[in-house]
């Protein structure tokens, strides 16, 4: 499968995983960023979900 044809999510990730690893951004950081994140888009799509 190429990049092109790929959902965007995999589009999105393979993006942030360039940037990430062109910055050299310690692996211990990177994940505690992706935790907090995650928990900031959980909130915002269970904020989406009770406002339809």
């Amino acid at each position: 499968m190429s990049l092109e044809s790929a959902p965007d999510e995999v589009k999105l990730a393979v993006d942030l995983i360039q940037l990430l690893e062109e910055n050299q951004v310690p692996t211990a950081t990177v994940l505690a960023a992706l935790a907090i994140v995650q928990r900031d888009y959980q909130q915002k799509q269970a904020a989406e979900t009770k406002a339809e």
